[in-house]
């Protein structure tokens, strides 16, 4: 990136389920890579559990990013279709996040940002954070989804071996980076062919 480049805006939302810590590696590895200006929305629950789960407090948290947006300026840039961005990724997303955008309820900051992006037909990551699913959320999920967002729960990918949480959430972050082509080394793993898990046997003894 050179100084005459111009850095493309993505907007990092938190919310408050459990998993703060992918929204913070996120902001992080977005701030190592360097190819984004990070514009950020914690919900007041988000602030709360990234405290309880992580031990830090919002200055914190606000130092991640390079713009930080309160939750309740439904006035601020991010809120217009014209504050161009290459989307915008809520992690972790609860479900009253997610029923919120896929209703279209924008009742503050983080739900109207992630409307922007559903009507400018830019992307919309959810990483949706729950377990078991009733069917209201699953029926959300489902709505999100045909509106174009992308509902993508931080599922551990057991075939990468994590032997750490830091592992899983590593590959979580690098997997939403690569919906937005970024280039990252956050997955060390990358699933290649059982010819090459099981060196040159692909046949792993499975009835045909």
């Amino acid at each position: 990136m050179t100084s005459t480049q111009k850095l493309q805006r993505i907007v990092v939302g938190i919310s408050g389920a459990s998993g703060a810590m992918i929204g913070v590696r996120l902001l992080e590895a977005l701030r190592r890579i360097g190819t984004h200006e990070t514009h950020l929305i914690v919900s007041a629950s988000g602030a709360v559990t990234a405290a309880q789960e992580l031990g830090i407090g919002r200055h914190d948290l606000d130092g991640l990013a390079d713009v930080v947006h309160n939750v309740r300026d439904v006035g601020a840039s991010v809120a217009s279709g014209s504050f161009v961005t290459s989307g915008m990724v809520i992690a972790p997303c609860s479900m009253k996040t997610l029923a919120a955008v896929a209703n279209g309820f924008s009742d503050n900051l983080l739900t109207r940002a992630a409307d922007v992006m559903l009507k400018e037909r830019r992307r919309l990551v959810l990483v949706a954070r729950e377990t078991p699913l009733n069917l209201a959320h699953l029926r959300n999920m489902t709505l999100a989804t045909e509106m174009g967002a992308i509902v993508m729960p931080p599922v551990p990918a057991f075939y990468a071996h994590p032997k750490t949480i830091d592992d899983v959430v590593s590959h979580t972050v690098g997997r939403i980076l690569d919906l937005f082509g970024v280039e990252h080394r956050e997955i060390e793993n990358r699933w290649s062919g059982l010819a090459d898990e099981f060196g040159s046997r692909s046949d792993t003894g499975a009835d045909e």
